[in-house]
């Protein structure tokens, strides 16, 4: 009786620790297959709440935290100027559905997903953080994962929209060594946590097909949505050019940028 008193204390104050908590991973990608040599990396934090967690990257968090105190003093202030993602990820306890927030162009859009991964636990183990670890694989997106997760943090969870194995997911990379998340940090986070809405975008929910659909029209003509929405107009030096043009300009630029983006993380979204 005693030791079943112990092991429930244990677990309570390891639920108890999980909860309210900032879990911060090192994101390091490669957004260009044809240039390997440029790793990007970002921090990321999975903050979890009693009832549901949040994924989304600390500095686009930082931009529009600042953003939102300034506007409520009648300021009017850009976000940082460097490249941040903007996507973010919100989970459920005991559940398959995932919210997915993403953008395109200057538009916002919540996105309704079902994931049930099927993860295979190996014989294989490691420490993280001094966490002991083991290590599962499972297929995601139309890529190879493998994952080190930890029962010392009994919580069902993990970066991006990685779940369902038996305690925290501290780090997983998917095969080729394209995309890896890994926590290099422990925070304590506010109850009651919103995420700061600025209102600055036109808002759209999907469902998962839908959003397949879209983001596949996107990247084949990613200003399809700005027609009849940019005004003709002079630049700043006096040249007179019509929407036509703005948005054809636009439409290049973008073009091009998403040629250099070819090794998303959801990479069957490609195909």
């Amino acid at each position: 009786m005693k030791k079943l008193k112990y092991f429930l204390f244990l677990t309570l104050a390891n639920i108890a620790f999980a909860q309210n908590k900032l879990f911060l991973y090192e994101y390091k990608f490669i957004s260009d297959s044809t240039n390997n040599q440029n790793l990007k990396d970002e921090i990321m934090v999975l903050n979890i709440q009693k009832d549901r967690s949040e994924f989304y990257s600390s500095e686009r968090y930082a931009s529009d935290s600042t953003q939102l105190a300034e506007s409520k003093k009648g300021i009017m202030s850009m976000g940082f100027n460097k490249e941040m993602i903007s996507d973010r990820v919100i989970k459920y306890p005991n559940s398959n559905l995932i919210n997915y927030i993403t953008f395109m162009s200057w538009d916002k859009f919540f996105v309704k997903q079902d994931i049930d991964l099927k993860w295979n636990l190996e014989n294989e183990f490691s420490k993280i953080l001094n966490y002991d670890v083991q290590k599962a694989t499972t297929e995601f997106a139309g890529r190879k994962w493998i994952a080190w997760f930890t029962n010392e943090i009994p919580i069902q969870d993990g970066p991006y929209k990685f779940k369902n194995l038996p305690g925290l997911i501290l780090k997983v990379e998917d095969s080729n060594k394209n995309h890896s998340f890994e926590l290099i940090g422990i925070k304590s986070a506010t109850t009651e946590f919103e995420y700061p809405n600025l209102n600055n975008y036109t808002e759209y929910y999907l469902s998962y097909d839908q959003y397949v659909k879209k983001i596949k029209n996107y990247r084949q003509n990613p200003t399809a949505d700005l027609v009849g929405k940019i005004p003709d107009q002079r630049d700043s030096n006096g040249n007179f050019r019509t929407s036509t043009q703005i948005i054809k300009e636009l439409n290049n630029q973008w073009l091009e940028r998403l040629k250099k983006d070819n090794n998303i993380i959801e990479i069957d979204l490609l195909k």
